[in-house]
């Protein structure tokens, strides 16, 4: 694994240099491999970068969108990440509807939708049973209890190494969510991470040890590249 951590004054200058980092890795797996599979985080602090996505000249045909976690929501709902990332991004660009693959929250039981997804993801990669696809980028958030995707402390969704999807449960609310094996088998994981109240975390995110129960962050350890993109409030006591 390969491990970078930079520290932005602001967040305006975390999010530009979020998008070059994704753009230089879209644009390298499209000449690479001919296709370019990103996973998508929610949340706010994203969202400035994909509103700057959304003014690129890409080839749109070469790139597959995907979301590392999901509310149990339907996606014109004010918390849905798939609807947040259609109206700041995908909405605004020629890419092909076939392109978006977005978590299913329209079946009755969430492990029925978990297992419906992680069959989709299986066809769309051409695994065979027990293998983990290599996403060319997947993006995160952390929350200021560590958790990231919807892979909260204490839960059971962080103990399944035998799937790509799952269930996730956030005061008894599920949510589907990639599984900690399947995020670290990404070529690159970019976490974005802004704001004072990440700070505690944080410190036992990249203390040389800790409960990575407590704080679930510290579960993600690609085979590729780890990016940390902090902005000076949420980094500035950082010890990596």
């Amino acid at each position: 694994m390969d491990k970078f951590v930079e520290v932005f004054p602001d967040q305006a200058t975390l999010i530009q240099r979020a998008l070059e980092i994704v753009l230089e890795k879209v644009k390298a797996a499209i000449a690479e491999r001919g296709q370019c599979t990103i996973a998508l985080a929610g949340g706010n602090t994203p969202k400035p970068l994909y509103e700057q996505m959304a003014t690129q000249d890409l080839p749109w045909r070469g790139i597959h969108v995907f979301w590392g976690d999901e509310r149990y929501v339907p996606p014109d709902h004010p918390d849905s990440n798939q609807g947040m990332a259609r109206r700041a991004w995908l909405d605004r660009v020629p890419i092909p509807p076939i392109n978006i693959h977005p978590m299913p929250t329209d079946v009755a039981e969430p492990i029925e939708a978990a297992n419906k997804h992680e069959a989709e993801l299986q066809e769309f990669f051409q695994l065979q049973p027990g293998e983990f696809p290599a996403f060319d980028i997947i993006l995160l958030g952390m929350g200021d209890d560590g958790h990231t995707a919807s892979l909260f402390p204490h839960t059971e969704a962080l103990q399944v190494h035998d799937r790509l999807i799952t269930v996730g449960n956030k005061d008894g609310q599920p949510r589907l969510t990639f599984t900690v094996p399947l995020i670290n088998h990404a070529r690159a994981v970019i976490f974005i991470a802004a704001g004072a109240g990440k700070r505690h975390a944080l410190d036992h995110i990249f203390a040389p040890s800790a409960d990575a129960t407590t704080y679930p962050a510290r579960l993600i350890q690609p085979e590729g590249e780890l990016w940390w993109l902090l902005d000076q409030t949420a980094g500035q006591d950082l010890k990596s």
